[in-house]
């Protein structure tokens, strides 16, 4: 462990629960669930309000708004993909929308499944997601399907896994597959495309396999300008998100990059997919590795899960199940311990009320303390299956899918 001195600040966030949590990392994208009070300990009969099982193979994150709850499902060899919606309060069944078949479906890597992206919910409409295997608008009551795509295409090569975000009243998706590469605007309420944009700099490969991506891109704003921070295989684009306009490219380097981007305090962190992270300023024009690359590293850095920015500190769990406290203005890594944990951890953590929680592969969790001098672990816990899904919260209740069932988790002592 790293010797030195700080003055232990446990991290006091000021924004309360949040009512919904409507896309991949919640409302704002960053997995922070602020004031939210969950139950530190959990399991197949503690602090469970309701278990509902999901058959098939799908590592999508559920979404909640209005008192429904959405995920989608897929059978394990792709020839099915559904939209499920619940009841929040008692997890019942209340509609299984079939929204796409396949006769042939693209190869999805066993560690992969047909539904990994997470959808959206935006107004009265729910943005579900399949890659390559189509997009389509449902009716948030009804379920019944509004518009649909099919004709937006790659070859993902081990399966799809970017989540589609909101912007306004547009859709913004990434399609960085084997062959072609692209991200695509389309229009929320019709699903026609507004603009559609190839990756715009040079892969200096012809191996497909080094071109493939899976990262669900950001929307920021740096002094008054809105950016898309659009991770891929070898470099990080930022564009305009109303037009596609090409602000800047930096080269972030590596491959299957799948961690969501985040800005804070001025600095954008990007994590390239193959174990090293980069920050970079924004408001950058054209090719910036030289003027906007503040700095990067290779050491502890998780390949699948998405970072937690908490007060003036970054946290990461690794996927070998590392768990990391980092300076993000410099990259120095103040401590960085092993949660002991079985089975990869590829699910993003979230943070609520002082607390981290983090989901292994093979069923554990820990609950820890956000403090910058060592790891300090709150809680343990056990579920009868792993998690590749990252978890959800509304109000004070925590939402976990495993590879086979759904959970809702609240506090029975109300503290």
């Amino acid at each position: 462990m790293r010797l030195f001195f700080l003055p232990f600040i446990l991290v006091q966030l000021v924004h309360s629960q949040p009512i919904q949590w409507n896309q991949f990392r919640g409302p704002n994208g960053d997995g922070d669930a602020g004031k939210a009070n969950l139950p530190i300990q959990f399991s197949e009969t503690e602090n469970l309000t309701w278990k509902t099982p999901m058959p098939g193979k799908a590592w999508s994150s559920p979404v909640v708004k209005d008192g429904k709850v959405w995920i989608t499902n897929a059978e394990e060899d792709g020839f099915k993909m559904w939209a499920i919606q619940l009841d929040w309060k008692t997890g019942k069944l209340l509609k299984k929308v079939l929204v796409f078949e396949n006769k042939e479906p693209q190869f999805c890597h066993p560690m992969n499944s047909y539904a990994t992206p997470t959808p959206v919910i935006a107004g009265n409409q729910v943005f579900v997601h399949f890659g390559s295997h189509g997009t389509a608008a449902l009716d948030a009551n009804t379920g019944r399907k509004i518009w649909e795509r099919r004709d937006l295409k790659c070859d993902h090569y081990r399966g799809a896994a970017a989540s589609p975000i909101p912007h306004l009243d547009t859709l913004i998706i990434h399609f960085d597959g084997h062959d072609f590469q692209f991200i695509v605007c389309l229009n929320q309420k019709t699903g026609k495309t507004i603009w559609k944009k190839e990756r715009a700099y040079d892969f200096k490969t012809d191996n497909g396999d080094r071109k493939k991506a899976y990262c669900t891109p950001s929307v920021i704003e740096h002094k008054g300008r809105l950016e898309l921070i659009s991770p891929g295989a070898v470099a990080t684009e930022s564009r305009n998100p109303q037009n596609g306009e090409l602000y800047w490219t930096v080269r972030t380097g590596g491959m299957n990059s799948s961690s969501r981007p985040i800005l804070r305090d001025g600095i954008i962190f990007v994590f390239c997919g193959m174990g090293s992270m980069s920050a970079i300023k924004p408001g950058g024009k054209g090719d910036v590795d030289d003027t906007h690359l503040i700095w990067n590293r290779r050491k502890v850095v998780p390949k699948k899960s998405s970072p937690l920015l908490l007060g003036d500190y970054l946290f990461m769990v690794s996927d070998e199940g590392v768990a990391s406290c980092n300076n993000p203005k410099t990259g120095e890594v103040y401590w960085a311990e092993r949660l002991g944990v079985k089975g990869q951890c590829a699910s993003s953590p979230i943070h609520a009320n002082g607390n981290i929680y983090s989901f292994s592969s093979a069923g554990d969790c820990v609950v820890f303390a956000p403090d910058p001098q060592e790891l300090k672990v709150i809680s343990r816990n056990k579920l009868d299956n792993g998690c590749m899904a990252s978890p959800a919260v509304v109000g004070n209740s925590l939402l976990v899918r495993t590879k086979e069932n759904l959970y809702r988790f609240d506090r029975s002592d109300r503290q």
